[in-house]
């Protein structure tokens, strides 16, 4: 995809990924609007992108609210055009192992809902002009796993599948699919992971820190565009977790023993 000249939504876009994201965005030419829950800090985003001398605009926004999602294209119209991309960046970690129906509710609204939810409202329009570009950022847990946190894991592996889903669907009518699929990266769900007083929250957060090198931000929004201009799907910015996949798809078994060991390792250390 050609981005110069493009309109886009970056969801959780105060902080980490999206943040990021919406600033690599805006410096190729591409008017964003961000939404977060945090407002004060989605507005910092787009003031920050304005000062050095893009086009932004914000909003107080839940990404999984279809309501709030339609203000956001609302916006996006109404300051720029209408929306060519849309990156479904907002995600929460959830609860730590099992959870409450509370905590799958949460974890299912924002790390997938959230995605359906956006699609429903931007397919039919895409589709009618032959083109548009959907961005899921899901995780590495969507193609491996998450110790420590079922609903992170199952919702990423849910957002995965709903990707290829309207990769598969949709990509003869025009319409680009990129899936992020990163392993550690400094953000705020990390730091809020360490942060939290549970051996199951502790075994992810080790799982992550001790998986592969913890990168930056800019390094996932800076594959992530790459990946959009190759029209590429998948976006690997810790590229051994291709070789990761690999494994567990060659012999399921011994993957599943092998993250047993690690666990273990991990809780015993």
């Amino acid at each position: 995809m050609d981005l110069a000249g493009k309109v886009a939504v970056v969801t959780g876009g105060a902080s980490g990924i999206g943040r990021a994201l919406a600033a690599q965005l805006a410096e190729q030419d591409v008017r964003v609007v961000v939404g977060d829950l945090h407002e004060a800090g989605a507005h910092q985003t787009a003031s920050d992108i304005r000062a050095g001398g893009g086009h932004a605009v914000a909003l107080r926004s839940d990404a999984a609210d279809t309501d709030d999602i339609e203000a956001l294209l609302r916006l996006a119209g109404d300051e720029f055009a209408p929306v060519d991309i849309y990156v479904a960046n907002a995600g929460v970690i959830g609860a730590p192992a099992l959870g409450s129906e509370a905590d799958w509710d949460v974890t299912l609204e924002v790390n997938l809902r959230a995605h359906i939810r956006a699609a429903r409202l931007l397919v039919p329009h895409w589709r009618s002009i032959g083109s548009g570009y959907f961005v899921s950022v899901a995780s590495a847990a969507g193609l491996l796993t998450q110790l420590g946190a079922a609903g992170y894991a199952v919702s990423k592996h849910a957002a995965v599948g709903f990707a290829e889903w309207l990769a598969i669907t949709y990509g003869d009518d025009g319409i680009g699919v990129s899936c992020v699929c990163p392993l550690g990266v400094e953000t705020p769900l990390l730091q809020n992971i360490r942060g939290i007083d549970d051996a199951d929250a502790r075994l992810g957060a080790s799982a992550i820190e001790h998986s592969a090198a913890v990168i930056g931000a800019e390094d996932v929004a800076t594959a992530t565009l790459e990946a959009m201009r190759a029209d590429r799907f998948l976006v690997l910015p810790h590229p051994e977790l291709l070789e990761m996949y690999r494994h567990k798809g060659a012999d399921y078994d011994r993957w599943i023993a092998g993250m047993r060991r690690y666990q273990r390792t991990l809780r015993n250390g």
